[in-house]
């Protein structure tokens, strides 16, 4: 199967906050942007999967009327980790015990009592597992840059938990709109 992955347009917040899994706007001139820069390299009648947050939705229901997919599968576990406490503080007015808990077990810490990466593993594989089960050649899924890492660990044939060390460690930039093609 091919997965056709786009992380969401930039959203709508100051930059030097983390915001995980909040439920952010994105500008309608940011996403006819980044529609006009995906289109051409997408596949048209193929399945359009996204998170459900808003940063994700605002691209993925004006991309499937354009690649006539149908309607988009919303789906929660491609949402980004849920950061609890942290969400939408600035990464520099986190507590530093903290900061270095976290990098000290980037696989099982929970930064501020929210998910932890095994966590979020743990659903993108179930999604790929239901995914592949519906004997689908292709999709293409609308989410965030933590679960596309995680999506790439699982192309490797990975198991979960080393899924979520392997997207914890080898960590990189995906840029807002960017277009990733894996075959699982």
């Amino acid at each position: 199967m091919l997965l056709h992955l786009i992380r969401h347009p930039q959203p709508v917040i100051d930059k030097g906050l983390c915001y995980g899994s909040s439920d952010l706007a994105v500008t309608e001139e940011e996403c006819a942007n980044v529609l006009e820069q995906v289109k051409p390299a997408l596949p048209p009648h193929v399945p359009v999967y996204s998170s459900p947050l808003q940063r994700c939705v605002f691209l993925a229901e004006p991309l499937a009327t354009a690649l006539n997919a149908g309607p988009v599968r919303y789906d929660p576990r491609l949402m980004e980790m849920h950061f609890g406490t942290w969400e939408q503080r600035a990464w520099d007015d986190l507590p530093r015990a903290e900061i270095d808990a976290w990098a000290s077990d980037v696989v099982g810490y929970r930064p501020g009592g929210g998910e932890n990466v095994l966590n979020v593993a743990q659903r993108v594989d179930a999604f790929c597992s239901d995914l592949q089960q519906r004997g689908q050649s292709q999709a293409i899924v609308v989410c965030h840059a933590g679960t596309i890492r995680l999506l790439q660990a699982r192309a490797l044939g990975l198991t979960v938990t080393k899924m979520a060390e392997h997207a914890a460690v080898n960590a990189h930039a995906i840029a807002f709109g960017e277009v990733l093609t894996l075959k699982l």
